[in-house]
């Protein structure tokens, strides 16, 4: 059974994954290539991989096997696992509970593809509807509190497979980054009654300068105080705090905001590693007025050391503003 652990003094918890037990020399300084191979994810493969939870399929077709577009399945080897109770309790000083989440796989395409932007748009809306679907249904286990959706694309982003794919990571706390800035953004709200998000998104259409993709429902931009270099954001225009309350016409809008800054990306920087999360309001909080899902891009260019863990502080080399423009020029190849 896995089990969280708590930090007592940075509050933080941590997942002690006793079933992912890796030996010292499981680890490696520089991953190793994942392209190639044996790949259970591929459409005829499906009894390689623990039985679906859920798929959208074509007519006719059943429930692990082929036919199907966009597939979920429990992660083979889960942080955390769906059986059992918390169990919260303490150790002195120290708490601690049950490894208890989920930890799921959403398979994109039966076809292996190594990129969103390899799919046509009406299969990535089908991928959007999944995250969506998936949440709606966590959200009913009163154990579960928070649901993060992320994708690693490239060995060194985390990923040990290239077919493209999507986790979904559901635990009992809210995680600290998440806390820290809704934290952040109830700290506005109560200085200046409005919503930090509707603002950023308002400033950042009027300047321009660090916007890449506008669209009638969403802005895909570089942030004022980026972190990595071509770290970029995707936001809704209008309020919303949860994701799964996303309307037909801004999974629509999205799913091509989404692969056409993916496209982006990947012209500009040579199909870089990067990792893609997916920040929505806890299951339990309710409409927020001051918290606003979004979309972080991360492309994995730098790598962070000593002083980035030491103090917090990261060093960008490229200012958001030449990143943007130089992303609004690229023409981002795309599959329609």
């Amino acid at each position: 059974m896995p089990e969280l652990r708590k930090d007592p003094v940075s509050q933080r918890w941590v997942i002690i994954a006793t079933e992912r037990a890796a030996r010292p020399n499981d680890f490696k300084v520089e991953p190793q290539p994942i392209k190639g191979g044996f790949c259970p994810f591929c459409e005829g493969n499906e009894d390689k991989t623990p039985p679906e939870i859920m798929a959208y399929r074509e007519k006719g077709t059943y429930q692990n096997q082929r036919g199907w577009r966009v597939r979920v399945v429990p992660n083979k080897f889960p942080a955390l696992r769906i059986e059992g109770n918390l169990d919260k309790r303490g150790d002195g000083i120290y708490d601690m509970m049950n490894g208890i989440g989920a930890h799921e796989v959403i398979i994109e395409s039966p076809k292996h593809v190594v990129s969103l932007t390899q799919l046509e748009n009406g299969h990535v809306q089908e991928i959007l509807w999944t995250y969506r679907d998936r949440l709606v249904d966590l959200k009913k286990d009163k154990r579960f509190t928070y649901g993060m959706l992320f994708k690693n694309v490239g060995a060194v982003a985390g990923a040990s497979l290239e077919h493209s794919h999507t986790q979904l990571i559901v635990t009992p706390v809210v995680p600290i980054t998440v806390d820290h800035e809704m934290r952040g953004a109830e700290e506005f709200y109560r200085y200046r009654n409005r919503c930090i998000f509707c603002d950023m998104v308002r400033q950042e259409i009027a300047t321009g300068a660090r916007i890449v993709i506008e669209q009638d429902n969403f802005i895909s931009f570089e942030p004022f105080a980026a972190r990595f270099p071509f770290e970029t954001w995707i936001l809704p225009k209008q309020h919303e705090a949860h994701f799964e309350n996303a309307q037909k016409i801004e999974i629509e809008e999205l799913a091509m905001v989404l692969k056409s800054t993916l496209a982006k990306l990947e012209t500009a920087l040579d199909s870089p590693p990067y990792n893609y999360i997916l920040h929505t309001s806890p299951f339990n909080s309710g409409e927020l007025e001051y918290y606003h899902w979004h979309i972080e891009i991360i492309p994995r260019l730098t790598k962070v050391a000593g002083f980035e863990w030491g103090t917090g502080y990261y060093i960008n080399t490229v200012p958001p503003e030449n990143a943007a423009e130089y992303l609004r020029k690229v023409d981002g190849k795309l599959t329609t």
